[in-house]
Order: C-alpha cells, then structure tokens, then sequence
C-alpha cells in the first residue's frame, strides 16, 4: 500500500494595487496616498511659492566715519564686504525668513560704486508631507547713517569720562615716549578726542569702561599715581537714575630718563644701600637707577616713591659736554655698563685753561680717548634740595664725584640730510591758545632730542615701532645725501638698521614733517 504525498505548493502573495488618482492640474496619474493636495511633483514646484512673506529687498545702514553696519534692533557691528558677519547682518535684516529653514546663503558680485548688495538665498519648506526647496535673491541698497558715537564725536561735551596726564618736568620727552607707547599698542582707538595742554594731554572718551581699561594700560608701561572724582550732570527722580561724568588724574613720576637723582638716605638703605647719589638710566613700570661709581643698580617702584616723593638733582637740560682725555677700564661690567676710570675735560675749556676732572663712569664699553660725552658737573654747582645737603654732612660726601658722566655725544647729522625711519605721531586738538614761539622752538627741541634717543639707545628703541622712511622723501634728499657722504663719514651718528625697521602703510599715516607720521 503507497502513501501519497502532497507536493508543496509555493504561495507568491498578490501585489497590492495602490489607489492611483489624477492630479488636479494636470491629468498625471499620482499616488493619491502620498500626494499634497492631488498635485504632482511638477505642478507643486510650479504652482507653491515657500518664498512667500519673505520680503526681496531691504536697506543697509552704514556709518560712513567709522564704517560699521547698523545690526537690528540698534548694535552697530565692524564687518568686511562678503564677509560671515556681513551675510549674518543681511539675514538678520529679512521678515519671514524665521518661518522656513535656510540650507544656503552667499553674496552675489555686484559693482562696488552701485551700492547695491546681493544675496543669494536657499531655503526648504513643508507642504502636505512633501519637502520642497527653492532658491531666490535678495537685494540691499547701501544707506548712510551716523551711529551715535561718531554723532557723539561731533558734539562738544559728550564725553562722559577723561583720562588727564600729567607730569611737573620743564620738557616733554617722557610725554613723548608714552605716545609711542600708545600708538604701537592701539590704546587710544575709544578717545573720542585727544588734546594737548601746557602740562599734559587729556584723553576723553565715551564710556567710563574705556577710560578705565586706558588707565590701565598707563599703569602698566609708567610709573604714576591716579587720583579719581565724578561730578553729578542729572538726576531722574522718578527712577533714581543718575549720570555722572568721571575724571581721572595721572601724575607721572617727573623723574627722566638721564636724570641726576639725590635718594634720601633712609631709602637708599632700603632698596639694597646703594649709594645715594644715582643716575636713572631707564623708566619702565618702575625707576631703575645705578651708581655709576660701583655699577650697583635699584629699582624704586611707585608705591615706594609716592610714600616720600622726591625731586631730581638735575635733568637732562643741565647737561655739560666734555672730552675725554684718557680713559682706563677696570674689569667690572653688568650687561651694555662697564666700569673704567676717565680723566676729562670740558669742552669749553680745551684752550682756555688746563683743569681736567678724574672720575668713574659705567660707560667704559663705548668711550675711548677724543669722544666727547655729555655728563653733570657736580663741583662748583649749587643745588637747592634738601637731600643732596643731607648727602654732604653725612658719611657719604667723600663719595660724591666731581663729574657724572651720563652718555656718549655724537655729532648731529647736516640739515640737508634726512633719517631713514620715521615716528609715527597722535592727532591731538591743540589749546584754544597758540603755542608762543619760544615754546614752539623748546617742543621742536624735545622731539629732536627724542629722536637722538631712540637712534642712541638700543634698548628703547626695542619697545618703540619704528617705521621706514617713505621713499619719495628719500628720493628727494638722495642727491643732498650722495654730495656729504663723502665728508660725513667720519662725523656721523648712529644709524638705525633697516632690518630694524617697520614698513609703512600709506593709507593709514600722512607725513608731516621729517621724522614724523600724523596717525
């Protein structure tokens, strides 16, 4: 007996038919359980605009002083043309763009006199289930319009704080090293107005932050003491508002660069008993002095200084000129200082009379016999401060030199030959009253010593931006240069390297004058 078996049998499941319609438009047949709104593809990218609500035109502002875009709702912002910030600016400008989502956006090239600014924009949308993406333009027309701190700028008595800087010195060369101090660091770009005194400059700015962040940065590169007061301008009684404007007093140290210093004798003890009488060789954060008989040095800070203020024994102004007969060194040196003996002489003796002066100097590494070398003459001289007499009835008279030796003296360049580097300078608001001319003769005199200065001194040159001279300036002395090289060789001063100096932009800086740059 067989058993049958069944043979399996394959079952294959029917295929759905889905429900096909018509589209409204256009007769195509659609699915109708995936279609928005009975269209097809090609009629709802024909006949449904995502863009609509989004407005294709708008006005950017643009402060033509300071060039900044106007940022809804008020936020003046710095933007390049084509740049992120400027594109994010455009878009924060369109209605209806908050409704959509933006998957593109970029400038298109438009010619920069038309002032017309075009943007090219993606977005995406939801219809009924269907993603749709279109891409449209947007153009800007470029408006001017003054933001309030330019607008402020050109008010008189807008300022709601000043920075005053002071310092009680017969000259302006620690004025004159700050100002490159602030020039190389941008200190000054929140002064709305910068002017010139008889006793200092006065910095006013806007914001009382600003004035403050600038107060700072003085503290940081000279040594000084502040002194602040506010004066009330108006008061809201109603919300108990009230708005005050600030003014901040800066008193610099009036102790320079070369100047001839009696310490007290107390403080000399205390800051490593150095001897009393020290010259100042640098002004940094701090005044930094040496003897020049033992090449000791001391730092006096400010908070030292302002607990018993001091005047100098003499400055730079006192300054007599001697040659150098003979000169010995002893083996002592610390850093660009080295101690020798010298015997010299004035040079408004040589020929007259025969007295000489022995004495040690820090500056045996630059002297040799014929140099000439500016230095104080102590004998004979009589000073009114009560520290150099209590200096002279104390142990220390026997160690007070007859002559102070302070720094080499070359001799100064022709008038028809130019430097090849250049200082920038701050444009400042001169006083109601004009400078007499004697005062215009001293100032012209502490720049063009400044300038030696810096052709002299390594080290303060270092902290300065020095810049190249402009070449049609050169071009116009070359041929005044080429005729006295010959014969000035051997007669002149120092000269600053090129690869020392920095290059200059012409668009930023207008000459004016020889050596100087108005920025």
């Amino acid at each position: 007996m067989s058993m049958e078996v069944d043979q399996p049998i394959s079952f294959q499941p029917g295929v759905g038919k889905t429900a096909t319609i018509l589209c409204c438009n256009c007769g195509a047949p659609i699915d109708g359980t995936v279609s928005a709104g009975a269209l097809c593809g090609d009629c709802i990218k024909a006949t449904i605009d995502i863009t609509q609500g989004i407005q294709r035109e708008g006005t950017l502002h643009q402060c033509r002083d300071c060039d900044r875009w106007l940022s809804p709702p008020n936020q003046w912002l710095v933007a390049q043309m084509e740049s992120q910030a400027l594109l994010a600016i455009c878009l924060r400008k369109l209605r209806g763009i908050n409704k959509v989502r933006l998957t593109d956006a970029s400038f298109i090239w438009t010619e920069p006199h038309s002032r017309r600014i075009k943007v090219k924009i993606t977005i995406q949308s939801e219809f009924e289930g269907a993603i749709l993406q279109q891409t449209f333009d947007v153009e800007f027309v470029q408006a001017s319009q003054q933001c309030p701190e330019c607008a402020k700028s050109y008010t008189h008595n807008t300022w709601r704080a000043v920075v005053q800087v002071r310092q009680k010195v017969p000259h302006k060369r620690t004025f004159l090293f700050l100002e490159q101090l602030i020039l190389k660091h941008q200190a000054h770009n929140n002064a709305i107005n910068i002017k010139e005194s008889s006793e200092g400059i006065d910095f006013f700015f806007a914001q009382r932050n600003s004035a403050e962040k600038f107060v700072d940065f003085l503290k940081s590169v000279v040594p000084c003491n502040m002194k602040k007061s506010s004066e009330l301008i108006s008061k809201d009684i109603h919300t108990s508002t009230s708005q005050y404007k600030f003014t901040f007093s800066i008193e610099l140290i009036p102790i320079c660069k070369d100047d001839l210093v009696a310490l007290p004798i107390k403080l000399a003890k205390s800051i490593g008993n150095v001897n009393p009488l020290t010259l100042c060789y640098r002004i940094g954060t701090s005044v930094n002095l040496i003897d020049v008989t033992t090449l000791q040095t001391a730092d006096v800070s400010t908070e030292i200084y302002w607990r018993a203020p001091f005047r100098p024994l003499a400055d730079v102004q006192e300054l007599v000129e001697f040659v150098v007969l003979d000169i010995e060194p002893l083996g002592p040196s610390k850093g660009r200082f080295a101690l020798a003996e010298a015997t010299v002489a004035r040079a408004s003796d040589m020929g007259a009379n025969d007295a000489t002066f022995y004495t040690r100097t820090h500056l045996g590494g630059v002297l040799h016999p014929g140099d000439s070398v500016m230095g104080y003459l102590i004998t004979g001289t009589n000073y009114n401060n009560e520290h150099f007499d209590a200096l002279e009835e104390s142990k220390y008279a026997s160690t007070i030199p007859d002559v102070v030796l302070v720094k080499k003296h070359y001799p100064r360049r022709k008038k028809g030959k130019s430097r090849n580097w250049r200082l920038k300078r701050m444009a400042k608001e001169e006083s109601e009253m004009a400078p007499r001319k004697q005062d215009q003769a001293r100032m012209e005199q502490d720049f063009e010593m400044f300038l030696r200065d810096v052709e002299e001194d390594t080290e303060l040159r270092a902290g300065l931006a020095v810049y190249k001279a402009q070449q049609q300036a050169k071009a116009d002395k070359a041929a005044v240069d080429a005729m006295e090289e010959s014969d000035d060789d051997d007669e002149e001063g120092p000269v600053i390297p090129m690869e020392q100096l920095l290059d200059e932009f012409e668009d930023l800086t207008m000459a004016d004058g020889d050596g100087v740059e108005v920025h």
